[in-house]
C-alpha cells in the first residue's frame, strides 16, 4: 500500500531488482486479501508472480529480519533467473 517513492527507497535499501507494487488506493490489497476495511495496516504476505500474470507463491510468514535473503531464494526456487547488473 505503499507510494511509488517509498517502494523504490525500500528497493534500493534491499538491493531488488524487480519491481514492486505500489498501492496507496488499497485496491489490489483489498482484492487480495491482505486488507479489509477494519484493519488499517495489511497482512505481511509477499506474493510472487510470474511474467504470465499466475501467483506462484504466496510467502504468509515473512520475517523482515531475513526477507530480502528470503526472496532471493525463493526466486531461485521457482526458477527466476536472476538480472545482471552493473550496480553489483
Amino acid at each position: 500500500m505503499d507510494t511509488p517513492e517509498t517502494n523504490r527507497k525500500f528497493a534500493a535499501n534491499i538491493g531488488v531488482d524487480y519491481p514492486l507494487l505500489s498501492d496507496p488506493e488499497r485496491r489490489v490489497a483489498t482484492a487480495y486479501g491482505v486488507v479489509n476495511s477494519s484493519t488499517t495496516f495489511p497482512s505481511r504476505w509477499t506474493f510472487y508472480i510470474g511474467l504470465d500474470g499466475r501467483i506462484l507463491y504466496v510467502d504468509k510468514q515473512v520475517n523482515t529480519a531475513t526477507h530480502g535473503r528470503d526472496i532471493v531464494r525463493r526466486l531461485a526456487e521457482l526458477g527466476v533467473a536472476r538480472r545482471s547488473s552493473s550496480k553489483r
